[in-house]
């Protein structure tokens, strides 16, 4: 088992680089792995339920189904 740290700096103005971080983390922890997720600049925004909500990636689940899922992991967020 190793430890992850995928790390995001793209908010809602690049909806598919954003989700990105979320969605390794999720493939990691199917894995057996332990991610962890860090997040800065404009990634830091999306933390907010409302943007979030509205961040819609190509070829992944919206963010905030991501999102709901890592926290459900316990996959620590760093902001």
């Amino acid at each position: 088992m190793a430890r992850i740290l995928y790390v995001g700096t793209s908010g809602s103005d690049d909806p598919t680089r954003a989700g990105f971080p979320f969605n390794f983390a999720l493939g990691a922890v199917e894995a057996g792995h332990q991610p962890e997720i860090f997040i800065a600049g404009e990634a830091a925004y999306l933390m907010k339920d409302a943007i979030a909500g509205a961040v819609l990636p190509v070829g992944m689940p919206p963010l905030a189904e991501m999102l709901k899922k890592v926290v459900e992991h316990r996959v620590p967020i760093w902001v």
